[in-house]
């Protein structure tokens, strides 16, 4: 399969991609189920073509948001030595650290905060990374991210903060 994915992104890398969008969707779908797989070799091939390794699905999700979600370490390390950005945002404005935090991979999240991303960074909901680790009980990341700078204090429209979501209180919109 490396061979073929090789084959074409040489092939692809010769022709304008819009000419070829069939074969350009392809290698994508190869690309992100590389990516939520974990297949390291499959995306160090990607890596060496030079393919655009920050490229959107159509939820907005990236490789690297793909491989936190999915548990997948060695592919995160690998996706962000190679220069992706983790600071990405998916159409709802969660990050890959989002993902991670939700998912309960605390190493990976780990290693997305030692990016250069703002640790209050917020998704279209509002929230932050440090609200996500209150709501999911990630005390440990918690910790990590104040000790990083985020504002453990700051709200969402709702009201809601990491530290009162970390102490259980959860502010929901009240329906009429």
């Amino acid at each position: 399969m490396r061979v073929v994915v090789s084959m074409a992104l040489l092939i692809v890398s010769g022709l304008a991609l819009a000419a070829e969008p069939d074969v350009q969707a392809e290698l994508q779908n190869y690309y992100f189920d590389a990516a939520r797989r974990g297949d390291v070799p499959m995306l160090d091939t990607f890596i060496e073509s030079g393919y655009t390794l920050n490229v959107q699905d159509s939820k907005g999700y990236t490789a690297l948001i793909l491989a936190a979600y999915n548990g997948q370490g060695e592919a995160v390390e690998h996706l962000l030595k190679a220069g992706a950005n983790a600071c990405v945002q998916d159409k709802r404005g969660n990050t890959a650290l989002m993902g991670a935090i939700f998912k309960g991979e605390v190493q990976i999240a780990r290693r997305l905060l030692a990016t250069e991303c703002n640790p209050d960074q917020r998704n279209g909901a509002g929230q932050t990374a440090a609200m996500y680790a209150g709501l999911f009980k990630r005390a440990e990341l918690l910790k990590d991210l104040s000790r990083k700078g985020a504002d453990l204090s700051a709200e969402d429209a709702l009201g809601n903060s990491a530290a009162r979501l970390a102490n259980g209180e959860i502010r929901m919109p009240v329906s009429h």
